[in-house]
């Protein structure tokens, strides 16, 4: 029964890790998308979108069979749980690359090159940390993984430091209200983005050291 149990883990383990792929690369093309205003590669974007959500279903229901057939205790429970938690938040990352994505496709976003904004630096960081907290999962790496959590810091700073700055430039300039927060919109997307890869972090500390840090960091 428990070489059953663990072959079923590694299975989980495997498809666990193939989305996290999908989301990575769905949130880099959503960037790209962007910073290109490729209206072609978004629409990819929010096809792709449509089988994370099938594969985030899918991931969800063998963890409810593992749990049901198998009743896990102690580590073998707490990788479930943790993989459950990370399986929803790569899940929203998906949603939140569609969500980019759908506005390039909407041309509600202009040129993200404009002085004003500084859309490739966030964007970098954003999806650097969604690229490390998986590293973090592969490796089962807690060191990676509190990097990631010091790094949603920073993200978070340069999202209200961009919210003031456009906020400014709407009171000056009201007739470019639209395109002003429409890029406002894509920037608290990729202030979630690292608040979801954040949570992947914490959860994949969870599994290595069941400490649970989420109201600690």
């Amino acid at each position: 029964m428990e070489i059953h149990l663990h072959r079923e883990i590694d299975k989980l383990k495997s498809k666990i890790l193939s989305l996290g792929d999908m989301v990575e690369e769905n949130l880099l093309n959503s960037i790209k998308a962007v910073e290109n205003n490729d209206i072609e590669l978004a629409k990819g974007v929010m096809e792709l979108d449509n089988k994370i959500d099938n594969m985030e279903l899918e991931v969800e229901e063998d963890c409810l069979k593992i749990l049901a057939l198998h009743q896990p205790v102690a580590i073998d429970l707490r990788l479930i749980v943790a993989i459950l938690k990370i399986n929803s938040d790569l899940e929203r990352i998906g949603d939140l690359a569609g969500n980019i994505a759908e506005l390039v496709t909407m041309k509600q976003i202009g040129d993200s090159s404009d002085p004003l904004f500084d859309f490739t630096a966030m964007a970098k960081l954003s999806r650097g940390m969604v690229k490390d907290s998986l590293e973090s999962l592969v490796n089962m790496n807690s060191e990676i993984a509190f990097k990631v959590c010091k790094d949603d810091d920073r993200v978070d700073k340069m999202y209200y430091e961009m919210r003031d700055k456009i906020n400014e430039e709407i009171s000056k300039t009201p007739q470019k209200s639209a395109y002003l927060i429409s890029h406002l919109t894509v920037y608290r997307m990729l202030e979630r983005v690292a608040d979801h890869a954040t949570n992947i972090a914490e959860d994949v500390i969870y599994m290595i050291e069941g400490d649970i840090v989420r109201h600690r960091m």
